[in-house]
């Protein structure tokens, strides 16, 4: 009988599911990322997360060895938990499990129970418990697992109704961030977003060093998610079987507006007719005005981009919104692939942009780069367009990188990317075009001082 073929990955296009969750526990107020695992685990998932925001991020962890691999994690859960306690004084314990306690079988909600029983005389933080083992998952599976769990165990039931939105907008940038408020300020909505990492992941230069950064989403305003008048969900994929904001319709009944990743125009476009309903407010004049501009800079750029052909990979949700966003602009996304399985891709996708694209383009889940590779040099791409880790293929075929997502690690400034709304496609289409003239002119033999 002929043996079935061997897969293996040698280049993933994902990061592991307890890497997401700790990187959503650090958009908490006073929150500490807890990996239940290996010391290695916790210093791999840091180094990646300091690399591309650039500010330190600390996650601590029950440091297991081959003695506990055997017996059981329990006791270094408990002791690293009353470490944190006296070191950081931290409010809220993130606890993620890995890959290795999640295969011993470790029962972490129950740990913790025993916990807060043994401790109960100490002012214990507020601790949220989330399965993240790696090998089912990536670190999106791992972010939106967290998000879930956040609010499912901290949200009060008793909580009064009150005026205010909830916001899950997935994994963006701080800047991203940033400009969401601004938004929601100027439609008079009193937003809480979770996670919140636009100053924990992107603070001040301080005189003196903060152990938790300030800034998150305050505890105070996650116990009031129950009693919001709705929740926005930004992504079309979002890999769970229940969301953070299906807990939150179904345990609380908090209406739940789905929407796709606010990147182009119809995105977009699409969160403001949702932010009019909740508000009761038309759109303000200065948004009305972006788009205005964008629409214009769509006029004067669509010459030098359309039908160039782009490969997309990256987060499920992200090259969702991606692959819409290129469609929109007139280039011609030929390959849109992701480290995640099962994320029902093509649907959404053809549900973003079917009908602003001739056919839709090849769909790839559950890939690394080498398969990207082997289909994409046959494609002819004119770009790429992900994070840092599609440089050596970019390299290779002698095309423009355009970089979003995460990790950027070859270049700076990555947390201070804007995508979002009309603002972010502005900046996003201004790059894509650059990157284009730049290749034209940077392969003229004779150079352009005119395009």
């Amino acid at each position: 009988m002929k043996d079935a073929p061997f897969v293996s990955t040698t280049n993933a296009c994902k990061l592991c599911t307890p890497l997401g969750a700790a990187l959503a526990f650090r958009g908490i107020e006073g929150a500490i990322p807890f990996l239940h695992g290996s010391q290695g685990c916790a210093t791999y998932m840091r180094r990646y997360i300091i690399s591309h925001f650039r500010e330190p991020m600390d996650i601590a962890s029950s440091a297991l060895g081959e003695k506990q691999a055997v017996f059981g994690g329990g006791p270094n859960l408990k002791k690293g938990i009353l470490n944190v306690m006296e070191k950081y004084g931290a409010t809220m314990i993130g606890v993620a499990s890995t890959c290795l306690t999640e295969t011993i079988g470790d029962d972490v909600p129950r740990l913790v129970y025993e916990f807060k029983k043994e401790f109960a005389d100490l002012p214990l933080p507020e601790i949220v418990t989330v399965s993240t083992p790696s090998y089912s998952g990536t670190h999106m599976d791992g972010w939106h697992a967290a998000v879930a769990a956040t609010a499912g165990q901290l949200a009060d039931p008793e909580a009064p109704k009150h005026d205010g939105i909830n916001v899950l907008p997935g994994l963006i940038s701080p800047e991203d961030i940033r400009h969401l408020k601004d938004i929601f300020e100027d439609f008079g909505l009193a937003a809480t977003i979770l996670p919140d990492i636009s100053d924990t992941m992107d603070g001040p230069a301080l005189l003196d060093y903060e152990k938790i950064p300030s800034g998150g989403t305050p505890l105070a305003d996650i116990h009031a998610m129950s009693g919001a008048k709705a929740t926005l969900e930004f992504g079309r994929v979002l890999g769970l079987a229940e969301s953070a904001g299906h807990v939150l319709s179904r345990r609380f009944g908090v209406p739940c507006i789905s929407l796709g990743l606010p990147m182009g125009i119809r995105e977009t476009d699409a969160l403001f007719t949702a932010l009019e309903g909740v508000s009761g407010r038309a759109t303000p004049g200065r948004y009305v005005r972006e788009r205005g501009r964008y629409v214009d800079a769509l006029v004067d750029g669509h010459k030098y981009v359309s039908g160039k052909r782009a490969v997309v990979y990256g987060e499920e949700d992200l090259v969702v919104g991606l692959t819409a966003f290129l469609a929109e602009i007139g280039v011609h996304p030929v390959l849109v692939a992701t480290g995640g399985k099962d994320k029902r891709l093509k649907a959404a996708i053809a549900e973003a942009c079917g009908d602003m694209v001739p056919e839709l383009p090849s769909i790839r889940e559950g890939v690394d780069f080498f398969d990207i590779a082997a289909e994409a040099g046959e494609l002819a791409p004119d770009l790429m367009v992900g994070h840092s880790k599609g440089y050596r293929y970019a390299r290779e075929w002698n095309v423009p990188l355009i970089r979003v997502g995460f990790p950027i690690h070859d270049r700076f400034g990555g947390q201070r990317l804007r995508h979002v709304a009309y603002g972010g496609a502005q900046a996003m289409f201004d790059r894509i075009v650059n990157a284009v003239l730049g290749r034209k002119q940077d392969a003229s033999p004779v150079g352009y001082g005119y395009l």
